[in-house]
């Protein structure tokens, strides 16, 4: 009896090998699993995988602490990077605010 290796993306045990690469049949996610750490994907509101240097536009007004305007829906921010160690996980310049962290899940890939 085989062991079985539960899907990293969506934890299900409903995965099978192809080739070298195992893939879910849930969420249809695969790996290789021989990699001994899996590679952290961050992704947007919609679901899109970010990248660093990407653009994105901030989904809903987002409250800053210490300013007295909050970072309105639809401002776009370029150029941004990815801190996978962090709860606010996108690194940004947002002109009129500087330097600040945002939370994937309040933008969409632009």
């Amino acid at each position: 009896m085989s062991e079985t290796i539960s899907c990293p993306e969506c934890k299900s045990e409903f995965t099978y090998a192809n080739g070298d690469l195992m893939v879910c049949s849930q969420c249809f996610y695969e790996w290789d699993p021989n990699e001994t750490e899996p590679a952290v994907r961050i992704k947007d509101s919609n679901g899109n995988e970010l990248q660093n240097g990407d653009t994105v536009i901030v989904i809903k007004d987002l409250p800053v602490k210490g300013a007295s305007k909050p970072v309105k829906a639809g401002t776009k921010v370029k150029n941004i990077r990815l801190n996978p160690d962090s709860d606010h996980n996108i690194d940004c310049k947002i002109e009129g605010f500087g330097s600040m962290a945002l939370k994937s899940e309040f933008v969409k890939k632009g």
